[in-house]
């Protein structure tokens, strides 16, 4: 999918309540769980260790950490729109709510929706908040869903 491309705060603002973007498909490679377990010292079986995964786990592979899918919403969010404006830059300003209603086994390929949910002004510059939801290929139920804050500034 193409970068939506946003043009000023006004813009965007007209947009509040629809889902403004959508990423491209990310496959989930074990290499990535293994590089995001070494980064995070998280080591845990269901994570990196294959053959115990085949044999013990509910899900007969290894599955990446909520954490390594929820630190990909960045890599989304700049692949799938863009706001442009006289801005000094824009920051992760951090998270009101985060869930991990599904599991994300090796292999899986995943992507993400923006909604807009508000566009506020703040001291120095606006607020937004996006309603994201990660998608599984072939799955139910997302593995993400997330109310996150970006703000940006004049």
């Amino acid at each position: 999918m193409s970068q939506r491309i946003i043009n000023g705060i006004e813009e965007l603002k007209g947009l509040t309540g629809q889902e403004v973007a959508v990423s491209d498909w990310l496959e989930v490679t074990q290499q990535r769980i293994n590089d995001f377990a070494d980064v995070t010292d998280d080591h845990q079986w269901i994570h990196i260790d294959v053959d115990r995964a085949r044999t013990d786990s509910p899900f007969h592979k290894t599955i990446a950490h909520g954490f390594l899918t929820l630190s990909l919403m960045s890599q989304f969010a700049a692949q799938a729109v863009r706001v442009e404006g006289n801005f000094k830059m824009g920051i992760n300003y951090g998270l009101n709510k985060v869930r991990f209603p599904s599991p994300v086994p090796s292999g899986s390929r995943i992507r993400a929706h923006f909604t807009l949910q508000s566009v506020e002004d703040v001291t120095g510059g606006f607020q937004v908040t996006w309603a994201v939801t990660v998608e599984i290929d072939g799955a139910p139920k997302p593995c993400v869903a997330a109310e996150w804050l970006v703000r940006y500034y004049l």
